[in-house]
């Protein structure tokens, strides 16, 4: 059994509302309000539901991990909020910033310490984040699109920076 099972990790068919969400995302104004506001929606979101739900996955219909980085200069556990795209057996993260100019913080804290934790709706499991090859990066790019839109727009939009894809690997 692969990672993405394990955490029983998948996608299910948005609906219409979830679909017009994920649109409007996709735009560049859209992405640029989510990667201002998302995390403390999301935050808000989580609390009223005592974890069960996500502003991603109510909203766009979007699964959500937390991946727990160790930051690169503070040392200290950092969790992120982040969609996954599941490759083979196991899961892939994209590191887009919503087509926003800016490198996440969470991929150089991989870069600098590959090991991390994955949780999804209760089970964790240690992992490590390699980048992905040449071949897996068109995969995860190639399966991106059918997962979320928005993926393709945003590395469109993405220039003077090259965007890291990471594949997880049981630790």
């Amino acid at each position: 059994m692969g990672l993405a099972a394990d955490l029983g990790y998948q996608f299910k068919r948005p609906n219409v509302f979830q679909r017009t969400t994920q649109a409007v995302a996709s735009t560049r104004a859209g992405a640029w309000l989510f990667a201002k506001t998302l995390r403390h929606l999301d935050d808000a979101v989580g609390r009223l539901s005592r974890g069960r739900l996500s502003a991603p996955a109510l909203l766009a219909g979007l699964p959500v991990i937390d991946v727990t980085t160790t930051g690169r200069k503070s040392g200290l556990r950092r969790p992120t909020h982040l969609i996954s795209v599941p490759i083979a057996d196991t899961l892939a993260l994209l590191g887009t910033n919503f087509g926003q100019p800016a490198t996440p913080a969470w991929v150089l804290n991989l870069e600098a310490d590959p090991h991390a934790s994955v949780t999804y709706r209760g089970t964790s499991r240690e992992v490590v984040a390699r980048p992905a090859s040449d071949d897996e990066f068109a995969e995860v790019m190639a399966n991106s699109a059918s997962l979320y839109g928005g993926y393709a727009k945003y590395r469109e939009r993405i220039t003077g920076r090259r965007v890291r894809i990471f594949v997880l690997e049981p630790a």
